[in-house]
């Protein structure tokens, strides 16, 4: 019993000195510290140059390999003057430094974490067709850099770039743009290093991505390497692809110039002689459609080819122009019928006169009537005779479309008639042609 006691109470004392030890142990480790003393271990002076690149793979003299990817955040506004377009992104490098390894103390460290990109080696990375960038400086500068315990180092950034789009309008706005977002080294050529996208989904586009007018449909990655008098260097690129949005266009410029040719053809359908309604008409809907052309060009850059909606404008303008032009036409029409009547009317009156002035001069003189019956006579049967021969001529068959348009006698009401019919006619087959070249194109031609 004495024994026991003793031995039991030992027992008792070595495990709580042991969990006492334990928790003492874990008190103790700072691992905050340790990230100290490990980044002044790695980091410290006469330990790291950040001047001189990491080797190659697996130690070698070989180029440093840098695998790249990005986030696309947004895309603001793509203008069509300037050729650019405004991208919000997350920029993330990725690079192996041997130099950086650590003791991650059994797997309690998984990373460390500088926010000073100029401590350690940096690819000499740009954006060869920035035209405008900024960095994120709110609330904390957006970036980071972190250090795992092989010595991979990722490092991420969120940017604002404007990048120049070279863009190809002949079929605006029914067009489809590449816009290239392109990133190369500056100094270091191919012997030293090397981009490379990320394996597996090495770009990511934000979901609900909403552009204004147009709509991301896809995007590629590739290789873009140039050669230049100092040397071959690394470049990598990617193309969003995008279509225009055409219902913005179809209200808000091709059915306001539709609306304004067809109230220009309602001039045809006024009275003739309603000079100052069919002029106010036709100037007003020409000057309507020469601002509306202007408006357009006025967001377009100055380009030397020919665009869809120049064509689409030129006719239309055509078109009223071409209406104000037919009145015109009528209106000299009109007068020279007037003319004409008034001729006819006098030829009438003239030979009616000098009939009633012939058969004056006949009754007058007796002695004259005998011989002047005579050739009254032969005329008669001459008349009779002639009678005769159109009783047995054929009439010759009138064209239904002269038997329409006798309907109408006065050549201006005609011309009226004939561009009622013209007008709609000529303009829905442009429809037809224009629609059917612009919309139903290949994908060849649109590149």
């Amino acid at each position: 019993m004495d024994v026991t006691r003793p031995s039991c109470a030992l027992l008792v004392l070595l495990v709580l000195y042991i969990l006492n030890l334990a928790t003492c142990m874990n008190a103790k480790i700072n691992f905050r510290e340790k990230e100290k003393q490990i980044l002044d271990q790695i980091l410290g002076p006469g330990r790291y140059d950040a001047r001189i690149r990491p080797s190659g793979i697996n130690g070698t003299d070989g180029p440093a390999i840098v695998n790249i990817n990005l986030f696309v955040r947004s895309i603001t506004t793509i203008s069509d003057i300037k050729m650019e377009y405004s991208v919000q992104l997350t920029f993330r490098e990725q690079w192996l430094d041997e130099r950086l390894k650590f003791n991650n103390l059994g797997g309690r460290l998984k990373y460390l974490t500088l926010t000073e990109a100029n401590r350690v080696w940096m690819p000499d990375l740009f954006f060869s067709n920035e035209k405008e960038g900024h960095f994120h400086n709110i609330i904390m500068p957006n970036v980071y850099i972190r250090i795992f315990p092989n010595g991979n180092v990722l490092y991420s950034i969120r940017i604002s770039l404007t990048l120049s789009c070279p863009m190809n309008l002949k079929l605006y706005p029914l067009d489809k743009q590449t816009c290239s977002l392109r990133m190369a080294s500056y100094g270091w050529t191919t012997d030293d290093l090397v981009f490379l996208w990320k394996e597996g989904d090495p770009v990511q586009v934000v979901k609900n991505l909403h552009l204004p007018r147009f709509t991301l449909e896809k995007f590629l990655t590739d290789y873009c390497n140039s050669k230049t008098n100092t040397g071959e260097y690394s470049c990598l690129k990617v193309d969003l692809l995008f279509k225009r949005e055409f219902s913005y266009y179809l209200i808000q410029i091709y059915i306001p110039c539709c609306m304004l040719v067809i109230v220009s053809w309602v001039s045809f359908w006024l009275d003739q002689g309603a000079v100052p309604a069919r002029v106010s008409l036709g100037v007003t809907t020409l000057l309507t459609m020469a601002t509306q052309s202007s408006g357009i060009n006025a967001s377009l850059p100055p380009v030397s080819y020919t665009k869809a909606i120049d064509v689409w404008t030129g006719v239309c303008l055509t078109f009223v122009f071409g209406a104000l032009l037919e009145f015109a036409l009528v209106n000299y029409a009109s007068r020279s019928d007037m003319h004409r009547e008034n001729m006819k009317k006098t030829r009438r009156e003239m030979e009616a006169a000098a009939s009633m002035d012939a058969a004056s001069d006949l009754l007058d003189t007796d002695s004259n009537t005998t011989f002047a019956m005579k050739p009254l006579m032969r005329g008669g049967v001459v008349d009779s005779k002639m009678r005769q021969c159109e009783i047995h001529m054929t009439p010759p068959r009138k064209n239904c479309c002269r038997l329409w348009m006798s309907k109408f006698p006065t050549r201006s009401k005609r011309i009226d008639v004939i561009s009622r019919i013209t007008f709609p006619l000529v303009f829905a087959l442009f429809n037809l042609a224009y629609w059917s070249t612009y919309l139903f194109r290949d994908e060849d031609e649109e590149k």
